[in-house]
């Protein structure tokens, strides 16, 4: 079994002269939103959910992106309420956000 039922990546990178990157987004703003919604939801530590940064994930023209892990689902997200969706229907409930899926 392993130690975290999911294992979440943001891509937080950012990208020297101009070139696109996930940090251009917000990514970091909103990996904080969602480990701050995570917690409060109680989901958060051994058993649960972790979510991480990452450096670049080389998908930056789908960016921003972010993986949730053991299944591997890649996503995109815009806003928080990207966000929200993906927290309460892939990692409360278990469902892929086939919307936000690349």
């Amino acid at each position: 079994m392993p130690y975290y039922r999911y294992h979440v990546f943001f891509c937080t990178n950012q990208r020297e002269f101009g070139a696109a990157c996930c940090q251009d987004h917000g990514a970091r703003a909103l990996r904080d939103y969602a480990k701050q919604r995570v917690r409060a939801l109680g989901l958060s530590g051994a058993g649960g959910v972790r979510i991480n940064l990452a450096g670049c994930m080389d998908r930056c023209s789908e960016g921003p992106v972010l993986v949730v892990y053991p299944e591997g689902i890649w996503y995109t997200y815009v806003d928080t309420a990207d966000i929200d969706e993906i927290v309460d229907e892939h990692l409360l409930h278990g469902r892929p956000v086939e919307r936000l899926r690349i």
